[in-house]
């Protein structure tokens, strides 16, 4: 009988056609794989995984004015929710007040403005802050945000020790991926450590998150991804012991973000994978003796671009696949990303949509009845080894370069994902990479679908806001706060307790970030 041919497949990592007993023929059941809950973690990092508990939910929102967000924030935790995940604006993330000169357009627009505790007041009115977990997605200047969020709990009667979620306190992400730095590295990493240790002692429900997504996002590949995650954590682990602070104080508090994208038994095997990898280096680098410093935590998200403004409505689907390879990966958190965002932030309709993926995966669907149901299957383990396998070779290549510090600094790293965004897109260009309703399988129809739009009264609105702020507040406290923080930012004081004496006082978000640049300096990026 004549054979059809093959099609050819695209894929980032070489497959074989079928898997066999033969490509696992070295496979050890107990110290390759093992049983959920145990060493090195490759099934999960909990027995029974999502049978016990599942995945937190909390959509990434934020937009407008704190009245927006918080209406925003309530209706999604009427839907379902169990956190919030606030999204700033790039002001706020560059550390710039709505009235600053560079501002003007984009205040409110991709997230909550949050000048001051004002706005932070408004934003939890009516959400106590012991009841609901919260994210925030602001690096550079989290120590401020944080800070807010303290004071806020203080109002409410609620002591931080209750407090719980996680902050966005990569720093080092910013110069590989987003590119929202605001000072140097060293700078940098000294308001995250001090923000840690501070955390540790009065925040202890409080995680620290390595941000891979955006490596992801800006054109890096799966391993790339996985290699950034595993040099940031370790430099953070690194930087942790040079302040004193033991593995086993500080590795349990750490997570980790991920894209997840559109190769759905690639991204399974990548966490599988980098559980394993952690737990190994945690344990044999840095010499953790507790099992929980070596579990990886990991709250995903669902790959932006991968989503696409042609056809908005197949991103739905898109949404539900990449949902999926999270929970079935052993997702410990989850934001799936609306249908509607290749256009703008997303609408009450799309978000509710897209948070509604997640419940019915985890209340219909049955993926969560077993633990680990592709565990065992040749191909998922075969893969996840090759995965293991690659990342750990990319990892020593970062190593060579002096580690991830260096390797910003350097540029490296930057080149090496500019070279593989730039291959990606060569790939789709040439249609190696198909993307159905945009270089295949494109309809002439146009969607019918309403998009958030910015409203521009809120620049006006938030501008007036400051300025009255500055007016009614005791300015002779806020220089004198934002004095002392001065002082402590050449020192050695840990800067906690001096910005939250300056967030009372009601100084801004630009004014306390300015104290900063004039002691840490500005990042400038790096030309190529």
């Amino acid at each position: 009988m004549e054979k059809s041919g093959e099609r050819e497949m695209f894929s980032e990592l070489p497959k074989e056609r079928l898997y066999t007993p033969l490509d696992l023929e070295d496979f050890d059941y107990m110290d390759n794989l093992g049983f959920p809950g145990d060493y090195p973690f490759t099934r999960g990092i909990h027995p029974t995984m999502h049978r016990g508990r599942l995945w937190g939910m909390a959509e990434y929102a934020g937009f407008g004015m704190p009245e927006d967000t918080n209406r925003r924030w309530k209706f999604l935790l009427e839907e379902g929710q169990n956190g919030v995940s606030l999204a700033t604006d790039l002001p706020t993330q560059l550390g710039y007040d709505p009235d600053h000169p560079l501002a003007s357009s984009e205040v409110g627009v991709v997230g909550l403005s949050c000048p001051s505790l004002k706005e932070v007041e408004i934003l939890f009115d009516g959400i106590p802050l012991d009841k609901i977990t919260v994210r925030g997605s602001i690096n550079h200047p989290h120590i401020i945000l944080w800070s807010m969020y303290m004071a806020v709990a203080e109002q409410q009667g609620v002591p931080s020790q209750k407090m719980g979620g996680s902050v966005h306190w990569d720093c080092l992400n910013e110069y590989v991926g987003r590119g929202a730095y605001i000072f140097p590295p060293d700078g940098a990493l000294r308001l995250a450590i001090d923000f840690m240790e501070y955390g540790l002692k009065h925040i202890p429900r409080l995680s620290y998150l390595v941000n891979a997504y955006t490596v992801r996002e800006s054109g890096g590949s799966l391993v790339q991804e996985g290699a950034y995650a595993m040099a940031a954590g370790m430099a953070f682990l690194e930087s942790a012991r040079n302040r004193g602070i033991e593995v086993d104080a500080f590795a349990p508090r750490l997570t980790f973000n991920h894209a997840i994208h559109m190769n759905f038994f690639e991204e399974v095997a990548k966490f599988r994978a980098l559980r394993r990898i952690w737990a190994r280096i945690v344990k044999e680098k840095f010499g953790a003796k507790k099992e929980n410093s070596m579990m990886y935590r990991f709250g995903p998200g669902t790959g932006g671009s991968t989503f696409t403004a042609q056809e908005p409505e197949n991103n739905i689907a898109r949404a539900t696949l990449e949902s999926l390879a999270a929970i079935l990966g052993g997702a410990t958190y989850l934001h799936t990303a609306s249908y509607d965002e290749a256009y703008a932030i997303p609408t009450e309709h799309s978000v509710r949509i897209a948070l509604k993926t997640q419940l019915i995966l985890g209340h219909e669907s049955g993926v969560t009845e077993v633990v680990d149901p592709l565990g065992g299957s040749y191909y998922v383990e075969r893969l996840t080894n090759d995965i293991e396998e690659q990342v750990m070779a990319y990892l020593s290549k970062i190593e060579e370069q002096g580690g991830m510090i260096e390797a910003i600094n350097s540029g490296w790293f930057q080149e090496e994902l500019a070279r593989s965004a730039y291959q990606k897109q060569r790939d789709f260009e040439d249609g190696k990479r198909i993307v159905v309703g945009v270089n295949r399988f494109a309809s002439e129809e146009k969607g019918k679908f309403v998009i958030h739009r910015a409203d521009p009264k809120v620049t006006e609105e938030m501008i007036r806001r400051v300025k009255k702020l500055r007016e009614e507040r005791d300015n002779k406290r806020v220089d004198a706060s934002l004095l002392e923080i001065e002082k402590a930012a050449k020192g050695t004081d840990n800067l906690v307790p001096y910005v939250m004496d300056a967030v009372k006082a009601y100084a801004t978000i630009g004014e306390i970030s300015d104290v900063f640049r004039g002691v840490f300096g500005e990042h400038k990026g790096l030309r190529f």
